[in-house]
């Protein structure tokens, strides 16, 4: 009996590695927020303080133990992390009884990470950068929103390097959310839209850009330039549009003797409506 026993046993080697987790300290481990600093620290690109010390390198064109999750996180791909990211008010429900220590000493080792991302994206090493802000941004508390906007903001300029821009839009709409008045987030929102070819919602973000601070000459010179890249677009979308439909019109009529050129579309200049009109011979009428 004694030997059946033993047999019956499972390897000790499938309980290597396992680790039990409180489900709740696992998702506080990946919360994070920014202590709101000196109101002079309001982005803008002249004279933010606090903006400039973390991103002037950036362009336009930690409690101290170990927290479960961090580790993990450099091994997930960019779409598991993003999805992982929990809500910023869900995050400030879970942490409303977290002591005030814990969250300082969050705080400063988010801090610490964020110094490190820095370092690491002026070198060039824009994965390992990405992967330092995103640490930051797990273990900073929600309550400290100005310093999650700045790692929202770093993260997708790292992402921008490595041409996620998807990736890199979601981060700066976090970092404006967080930061309504991060004036250097909705520029490079503003940038990567363009660079995705939404150019509507590079408009806007422009132009949210000028009503905040009318000097940013980007701004100012994309307010002009747009709006005939936006028409020239639209013009030549509706042109191949037509171009199809008229594909499928022949196709249809084919059968009939006819084609689309046996109807004449003409625009009545006062109302802007349209009208059809069938030609018998349309050769006879060139």
């Amino acid at each position: 009996m004694g030997e059946q026993a033993e047999n019956c046993r499972a390897p000790e080697d499938l309980f290597n590695g396992l680790k039990v987790t409180v489900p709740q300290e696992e998702e506080c481990a990946g919360t994070a927020a920014s202590n709101p600093k000196d109101p002079h620290s309001q982005a803008t690109l002249g004279g933010d303080e606090d903006q400039e010390e973390e991103e002037h390198f950036h362009p336009c064109r930690s409690s101290f133990e170990e927290e479960p999750g961090v580790d993990e996180v450099k091994n997930k791909p960019d779409e598991d992390v993003n999805s992982s990211e929990l809500d910023e008010e869900y995050l400030i429900e879970l942490e409303k009884d977290m002591p005030e220590e814990e969250k300082q000493k969050r705080k400063e080792k988010s801090t610490q990470l964020k110094e490190e991302g820095n370092e690491q994206f002026k070198k060039g090493d824009y994965i390992e950068a990405e992967s330092s802000y995103t640490q930051a941004l797990q273990m900073c508390p929600s309550c400290f929103q100005k310093d999650r906007s700045v790692l929202f903001s770093n993260r997708a300029a790292a992402r921008m390097k490595q041409d996620k821009k998807e990736l890199a839009i979601s981060d700066c709409s976090k970092a404006i959310q967080l930061n309504p008045s991060y004036i250097r987030a909705i520029l490079r929102r503003a940038e990567l839209y363009e660079k995705t070819d939404k150019l509507d919602e590079a408009l806007e973000d422009y132009k949210s850009i000028l009503e905040k601070d009318p000097s940013v000459h980007q701004a100012r010179e994309a307010c002009m330039r747009l709006p005939k890249q936006i028409e020239e677009r639209n013009e030549r979308l509706k042109e191949e549009m037509l171009g199809k439909l008229k594909d499928l019109g022949n196709l249809v009529l084919r059968p009939f003797g006819l084609s689309t050129e046996n109807f004449q579309i003409k625009q009545d200049s006062s109302t802007g409506s349209y009208s059809i009109n069938f030609v018998q011979n349309p050769n006879n009428n060139r």
